[in-house]
């Protein structure tokens, strides 16, 4: 009796300590988000005052995000931010799709070479590349463009990396199905393999859309011209070196930033997570 019981007490001591870690490290990963929130619908007065608390004494989000819609032109900075997120990720899986598929069926000299370069390039930060891509921008005359937020993107290796490991897990047998039937190699990579990595697709677009969404650093080398300014760079408006932060607005804006990502990622999760995991079925 007692030996049965004494694997029973350890699993069950072994649940309550994952989920007690899975508990505080979702606490810590949403409190900056809560507290965003939180100083998002606080009057001045407030957010530098000496007590703490979560949810205001005298309610001001209407006011603050009044501000954040009217003093900045936000809704042109989203709209900046869908077309430039939406441009680099069809740009991207026109470009990634064909080179995983090449690199995981089909056969030739320096296979191995190329996905080793791919790989580097995994590694390789964008911060070590801003320079001679930001000479490149100037040489070209894409500054202050759209373009010059777009092109330094289209290839992306996390995207031939996770799609050519989601395609090794399609048998070879369906490849030589699809060859039999006439079909091209392009033809199978769009029409065979790629629907067939729907979740890999869906997953890679999650990344690619809130990485680019988020980006600071490349829009405030690349871009001068208001109008142009995704919305992490836009929001920089509430910022005022002479006068101070206008914390209220600013946090009322960067929830109305971060709120599509969310939904869109709760919305996509059962899919994301099929699609980082099937890669390694195989």
């Amino acid at each position: 009796m007692s030996a049965m019981t004494f694997p029973n007490r350890q699993s069950l001591l072994s649940s309550i300590l994952r989920h007690a870690v899975l508990i505080c490290t979702g606490a810590l990963i949403l409190a900056p988000f809560m507290w965003m929130l939180s100083l998002s619908i606080k009057p001045p007065c407030e957010i530098f005052g000496v007590s703490f608390s979560f949810w205001p004494h005298q309610f001001y989000g209407i006011e603050n995000y009044s501000r954040a819609l009217t003093e900045a032109p936000l809704l042109r900075y989203m709209g900046n931010g869908v077309l430039v997120c939406a441009i680099i990720l069809a740009l991207q899986i026109l470009v990634c799709a064909p080179c995983a598929y090449v690199l995981a069926k089909l056969r030739f000299a320096g296979r191995k070479l190329l996905f080793g370069i791919v790989l580097i390039g995994l590694m390789l930060p964008h911060q070590v590349l801003s320079l001679p891509l930001f000479i490149l921008s100037y040489q070209l005359g894409l500054l202050d463009t759209y373009a010059a937020l777009i092109f330094p993107y289209v290839v992306s290796p996390f995207g031939i990396f996770l799609f050519r490991q989601f395609f090794m897990t399609i048998p070879d047998d369906v490849v030589h199905a699809a060859r039999l039937d006439g079909l091209s190699e392009l033809a199978i990579v769009w029409k065979i393999m790629l629907p067939m990595a729907l979740p890999a697709l869906i997953a890679f677009s999650i990344f690619s859309v809130i990485g680019h969404w988020n980006d600071l650093f490349w829009p405030l080398i690349v871009v001068r011209d208001q109008s142009l300014m995704p919305p992490p760079l836009g929001i920089m408006v509430f910022r005022n070196e002479e006068a101070g932060n206008d914390y209220g607005p600013l946090m009322a804006a960067s929830t109305l930033v971060v709120m599509p990502l969310v939904i869109a990622f709760l919305a996509a999760q059962k899919w994301f997570v099929e699609g980082m995991t099937g890669g390694a079925v195989k």
